[in-house]
């Protein structure tokens, strides 16, 4: 079921994410100061190519006043407007009972998009 979701999924639309988030990364990861949410971006990048069968979980090392400054930062400058895309695009897919699993991969997605910092991508088992 995963396989058959995630060929859905690029085929609907989750190609065109994936490099959205793979451009804004290598855009960020060209500036020095960038580096830190560049990788961030990368992992949403990788779980918007494939999200059907993976989940967005705290990390072990999740804690500490790094991440909680970071996440604010991504927030301010970024986290809002990516969760507020994505919530639009979750609820256009789930006005369908067939986009309703496509609509709950958005919503991993916006979750993701609002604090990345200390988030670590896992394949569901």
């Amino acid at each position: 079921m995963n396989t058959i979701g995630n060929v859905l999924w690029i085929v609907l639309g989750g190609f065109f994410v994936f490099i959205i988030y793979l451009f804004g990364s290598l855009l960020l990861i060209i500036t020095i100061i960038g580096i830190p949410f560049g990788i961030q971006t990368l992992k949403m990048a990788g779980l918007a190519l494939l999200p059907f069968g993976k989940e967005a979980v705290q990390g072990q090392r999740s804690g500490g006043c790094l991440y909680l400054i970071m996440n604010v930062i991504w927030l301010l400058f970024a986290g809002i407007e990516l969760a507020i895309i994505h919530l639009v695009l979750a609820l256009l897919f789930g006005i369908t009972i067939i986009g309703i699993p496509f609509a709950q991969q958005h919503l991993k997605l916006a979750y993701l998009a609002l604090v990345p910092f200390g988030m670590d991508i896992k394949i569901k088992n």
